[in-house]
């Protein structure tokens, strides 16, 4: 069922969108060459519980997964494209970070992505990013009252498979509000025209998904959980929470 959200939903969403909107930027600046996943996935905890909300990822079990996730954020590394569970590994020098974080507060959802280089960066990985964080762009820009979800979905493949990018089948954009995935699913690929109409008061979590070297299919690692590319390139993942105004797309997930 799609819930369409009042002025005053949206006003709580937009505080659960600036605490996730910290939690990134924070998480961002404690990246360094020799961090630890796990002590990024603290980072943002801290940032959450300081602010009155809960993590919306841990201990969350959707039904394509053996297990609840155990962490506050996703951290992708490299070749992992999503759902990347934090660990003991620490970054080296040159790897491309993805984070995923979503915060619950009073009852409502943000969702959030970034993806960035740490140390010294390959100029593929630079525009690989650069290119997700266009696909965003286009999408947000085509969430208007009176288009339609496969509007967005056009928009975000077009920018991916004129740069040469493969989009993960299956994966992509949800509805979110008092739940971290409502409906409707928003392909990262698709004809536009199709699917339904967007509406005032509509929320979604945009979040193109990018692989290197252009295919579409993915591998399930052990645990379950993370996503790699089956040729070993690299991905990248950038989101934002957006809601559908008769003044345009709002954009809830930013500091």
């Amino acid at each position: 069922m799609v819930e369409l959200k009042t002025d005053v939903a949206l006003a709580a969403m937009r505080e659960a969108g600036q605490v996730v909107a910290r939690a990134l930027a924070a998480v961002r600046a404690a990246a360094q060459v020799g961090s630890s996943l796990l002590e990024l996935d603290d980072v943002a905890a801290t940032v959450i519980r300081e602010a009155g909300a809960k993590p919306a990822f841990l201990h969350y079990l959707p039904s394509f997964a053996p297990t609840p996730f155990p962490g506050v954020i996703c951290a992708s590394i490299n070749d992992v494209i999503v759902h990347g569970v934090p660990d003991g590994y620490r970054l080296r020098d040159g790897d491309l970070v993805s984070i995923d974080c979503g915060a619950q507060l009073d009852g409502w959802t943000g969702d959030a992505a970034v993806s960035f280089v740490v140390g010294t960066p390959l100029p593929a990985d630079l525009r690989l990013i650069a290119t997700a964080e266009q696909a965003l762009a286009a999408g947000i820009a085509a969430a208007r009252v009176g288009a339609r979800v496969g509007d967005i979905s056009h928009a975000i493949g077009r920018v991916c498979r004129a740069a040469g990018l493969g989009v993960p089948d299956g994966f992509g954009g949800h509805g979110i509000g008092r739940q971290m995935h409502e409906d409707p699913h928003v392909p990262n690929d698709g004809r536009p025209g199709r699917g339904l109409r967007l509406q005032p008061g509509l929320v979604l979590a945009i979040e193109p998904m990018v692989t290197a070297g252009g295919g579409d299919r993915y591998r399930t690692a052990p645990d379950g959980w993370a996503l790699h590319t089956t040729d070993g390139t690299r991905a990248a993942h950038v989101e934002h929470t957006v809601a559908i105004t008769d003044d345009g797309p709002r954009i809830l997930t930013f500091p």
